[in-house]
Parts: C-alpha cells; sequence; structure tokens
C-alpha cells in the first residue's frame, strides 16, 4: 500500500472512530480529543436564548400555546436540579426542539427564526442538564431521567399538549421516554438522523465501546470542565443503558417523520453506515403514521446542513395538526 494510500485509509477510520464517539459522547468533543477541531468546552458563551422574530399572525382561529409562557429564559427546577428553558411565544401547537448530544439550545437559532415566521407557533428549545446553562447532575446520563426533565419543563411552562417535538441525534432517545411516558402530550415528532431502538443491538453497543474507550480515557485525563464532565457521564453504564433501550418501542399513536442523513454518522465505515439506515428503516416500518425521508448530501449535522428542509418537516405537521 502506498503512503497515500495509507493517509486515505487513516482518514477514513478517524471519520469512522469521531462518529462512533459522536454516539457514545458527543461530536462537539471529538476534535478535542482526536485532535481534529474545536472541544465543547471552547464554545462562547452561551446567550440568554435564541433570537426570534415576533411570532407570524396565525391565519386561522388557532390559541395561544401557554400565555403565562413570556418571552425569553425560564429557569425551572426538576429533581433538585435546574432546567434552562428558552420560550418565543406563539400559538398551539407548540414547538419542542430538543439538541443533539453535547450540544445545547444554541443549536437551533438559526431554525427558530424561521420557524416562528413560517408557523406562528409557540417555540421552546432547552439545555439538557449538563449542558448550557443547566445545572450538572452526577452520575450516568440516563435518557428516562431526561425525559422527566423535558416533562417537567414543558408541565412548569403550562404545555400539557399537541406539542411537536423536535429531536436531533442522541435526543431522539429523550423523545422515545418521553413519548411512552407521555402519548397523550404529542401530536407529533421529526426525527433528525436521531438515535432509534433498532440500532443499538449488542454487537454494535460492544462495537461503539469498543472503539471508544480510549477516546474517554483520553478525556478523563483533560482538565475537568462541566462539558467535559457530562460527556463522560454519557459515557458512563452505556451498555446496559443501550441494551435496555433497544427493548423500548415508539407509540403507535404518536405520528413520525425520520430525516436521516445521506451520509449518516458513520461516512467512514460503510457497515455501520448500512447498519445506521436499517435501524431508522427498520423503526419507521414497525408502526404506523412514520414516515421515512433522507437529506440528499447531508452529513449528520442535518438542522446546519438542511435547515430548510428540517423546517419545511416541522410545518407539515404543524399544519396538520390544527
Amino acid at each position: 500500500m502506498t503512503v497515500q494510500n495509507d493517509l486515505g485509509a487513516t482518514q477514513k477510520l478517524s471519520r469512522f472512530r469521531r462518529a462512533a464517539f459522536a454516539l457514545v459522547l458527543s461530536v462537539a468533543v471529538v476534535g478535542a480529543v482526536c485532535g481534529c477541531g474545536d472541544s465543547a468546552a471552547s464554545k462562547p458563551a452561551h446567550p440568554a436564548g435564541p433570537a426570534a422574530p415576533a411570532p407570524a399572525a396565525a391565519t386561522n382561529a388557532a390559541e395561544p400555546a401557554n400565555s403565562a409562557s413570556t418571552a425569553g429564559q425560564h429557569m425551572i427546577t426538576n429533581n433538585g436540579h435546574r432546567l434552562a428553558f428558552y420560550v418565543v411565544p406563539g400559538h398551539s401547537p407548540a414547538i419542542v426542539l430538543d439538541s443533539g448530544g453535547g450540544e445545547d439550545h444554541t443549536q437551533w437559532k438559526d431554525i427558530v427564526p424561521q420557524l416562528s415566521t413560517a408557523t406562528g407557533s409557540q417555540i421552546i428549545t432547552y439545555d439538557r442538564a449538563g449542558l448550557g446553562n443547566s445545572d450538572e447532575v452526577r452520575g450516568p446520563w440516563d435518557g428516562r431521567a431526561a425525559a422527566s426533565d423535558l416533562q417537567a419543563g414543558l408541565r412548569e411552562l403550562g404545555i400539557t399538549g399537541n406539542v411537536i417535538l423536535v429531536s436531533h441525534s442522541q435526543a431522539g432517545e429523550v423523545a422515545t421516554y418521553f413519548a411512552r411516558a407521555n402519548p397523550g402530550v404529542l401530536s407529533g415528532e421529526v426525527l433528525v438522523d436521531a438515535n432509534v431502538p433498532p440500532f443499538f443491538t449488542d454487537g454494535q453497543i460492544q462495537r461503539l465501546v469498543a472503539l471508544t474507550t480510549p477516546q474517554l480515557e483520553a478525556l478523563k485525563k483533560q482538565p475537568s470542565t462541566k462539558a467535559n464532565r457530562q460527556l463522560i457521564a454519557t459515557s458512563e453504564n452505556f451498555g446496559p443503558t443501550h441494551l435496555a433501550y433497544h427493548e423500548v418501542s415508539w407509540p403507535d399513536s404518536v405520528p413520525v417523520t425520520y430525516i436521516a442523513s445521506e451520509k449518516t454518522p458513520f461516512d467512514g465505515s460503510p457497515q455501520d453506515a448500512r447498519r445506521w439506515r436499517d435501524a431508522a428503516a427498520a423503526f419507521v416500518a414497525a408502526g404506523p403514521g412514520r414516515t421515512l425521508i433522507t437529506a440528499k448530501g447531508s452529513t449528520h449535522e442535518i438542522p446546519q446542513d438542511k435547515p430548510q428542509l428540517v423546517v419545511d418537516e416541522i410545518e407539515k405537521l404543524v399544519a396538520a395538526r390544527r
């Protein structure tokens, strides 16, 4: 093999390891550990909330989602820790945007204004525990606990039904547990290249853990920061957590649009890319009211690569729920 071919193989392996590590931890920290980019800790300070124009006037008799939910940041307490929620006022259905692993509410900063103008809906973003302006929580990350945080936040804001939930990557796990516990709250779901149960087979979990263990150990040797501690917590108990997640099913009463990236998180590994696509297809085929769409040319970061596609699919669900 030539030197050039060796380099190409190394780059492909690096991309694959980055993708695997992103599922166990997050895309944000991979660059710091692998020497490929900026770390989550190097991100600029978080603004108080996403800027957005005034909500568009409703073209029908849609009711306000909740008149008590004023614009801006709301700090909400659940199980002893505080969580930052951000509200753009508007009418029902409310649109809730949940970020991928290692990302806070600012992941949606470009999409929020577009959605506000296009739909006039109330829009809610938030920081999961350990991210952005939300408190840290000790112990391994658990999708069920994260779903409890989301439920508490929406309840405190007075949002008890007709919610369109939009979830990227790791937030797919939060969405699944939330939907199981609160099927009557959700009118629809948009999963954006999200983690779904069929992907996390025993073999795939073992493969991810084996591939990411060296990066995790390197991360533990770095200076302790809020971002790093949260990422390490996400990796703790990964195997048992995802073996349990593999057995969870989506309620048939909640319609879902799944937007899959063309390149998948595993652009450097055809085998794992196929498994990711197969898992998305299996999820969509497993119940009624589910649609699979491919974001042509997109990486795993669909909200940044194809924001208009995300907005368009949310708009369809909003229109169907009025």
